[in-house]
């Protein structure tokens, strides 16, 4: 489903890249365990490895069109609720977080 916007390695020199789903699936189950790089499981790889997929991913827009792609289908699909909802939370700030002069009605020397 995500192939297809996945950079292809044709035609470059260096290191073929290694499998698109082993690296993706990695950088999923960091983001899910919530853990360090470096804690990732072996059998992804090296993490440096899924790190640079993920940030070269980042950096060059991958992953934006990726996600474009995914809510497009979505969309398609009736599979997403577009409603908003606001929150209206109030957060009272202390007398002295203001940075405007405190008048307390007393005769002005």
């Amino acid at each position: 489903m995500i192939v297809p916007f996945m950079p292809q390695a044709t035609g470059k020199s260096g290191r073929p890249f290694n499998d698109h789903r082993l690296m993706t699936e990695g950088i999923i189950y960091r983001y899910r365990a919530g853990i360090p790089w470096r804690d990732l499981p072996e059998h992804f790889g090296p993490w440096q490895s899924v790190w640079k997929r993920h940030r070269r991913y980042s950096l060059d827009g991958t992953w934006d069109t990726v996600l474009a792609a995914l809510l497009t289908r979505a969309d398609a699909a009736g599979l997403i609720d577009w409603e908003v909802s606001v929150d209206s939370t109030v957060n009272r700030a202390h007398q002295h977080g203001t940075n405007m002069a405190r008048t307390t009605g007393g005769p002005v020397e």
